[in-house]
């Protein structure tokens, strides 16, 4: 499948038009359009990562490098948020970690 056939596949699902995904993304309507009808072959890494953020995948999915299942897919995207996070936030978070797979052993 095409960037632009998956991208229309997720904006679809998502039920947005094409004017409120390049809102959202910071795009025009037309690049948008020109993208999902095949004219842009090659959008920018900074337009894919944005398009990826916002329908929750990764970009490696967007462009069809690898079919992930549905679990890696979501650990890509918790992974890439994980990444914006400052250190102590990433601390807290693995101090969480520790705790759920410690109550997974208590079960």
């Amino acid at each position: 499948m095409s960037i632009g056939a998956r991208l229309k596949e997720l904006r679809v699902r998502k039920n947005k038009s094409l004017q409120e995904l390049a809102d959202a993304v910071g795009a025009s309507k037309a690049h948008i359009w020109e993208i999902e009808r095949g004219g842009s072959k090659n959008p920018s890494m900074d337009l894919l990562t944005k398009l990826a953020e916002y329908f929750d995948v990764s970009v490696s999915y967007l462009v069809g490098e690898q079919p992930p299942s549905e679990e890696q897919e979501e650990l890509i995207v918790l992974y890439r948020d994980l990444k914006e996070l400052d250190e102590g936030d990433r601390e807290a978070i693995r101090g969480l970690m520790k705790r759920f797979k410690e109550k997974k052993r208590g079960d």
